[in-house]
């Protein structure tokens, strides 16, 4: 291989980061039964960072916004969730998704709102 570069890949279920920058991370999202929608949870938002979502393969729908407005996505476009914004995706199997995010967001910085209603404190889940 040469030198200075990182091939990474991933075949597993659900979210994996995979490369982390300085300041970035690129994670994969798969199908896994979270991100199903009868199994449907939780939206969260990231109180301090954009989230840029693309789909590579597959079906995805994310739901957006205090109503979780469903949009569904396209392959390779970019849909850029908003510091603050109330999202959750939903994928079917075989999907995989690109996901681009500030390297320190985390549950520390996130909320999470269960099923549609009660809200969590930043800090007390993670993705």
């Amino acid at each position: 291989m040469a030198d200075g570069l990182e091939i990474v890949g991933y075949d597993g279920e659900g979210y994996k980061r995979l490369v982390d920058g300085p300041k970035w991370t690129l994670a994969a999202l798969h199908y896994a039964v979270r991100f199903d929608p009868a199994n449907f949870e939780k939206l969260e938002r990231h109180l301090l960072t954009d989230e840029v979502f693309v789909l590579l393969t597959g079906e995805a729908t994310l739901l957006i916004g205090e109503n979780a407005e469903r949009v569904q996505m396209e392959p390779l476009k970019y849909y850029n969730v908003k510091a603050g914004v109330w999202h959750h995706i939903f994928v079917t199997p075989g999907t995989r998704v690109l996901i681009a995010e500030n390297s320190d967001t985390s549950g520390e910085n996130t909320e999470y709102r269960y099923g549609m209603g009660r809200q969590a404190t930043p800090g007390t889940n993670n993705k």
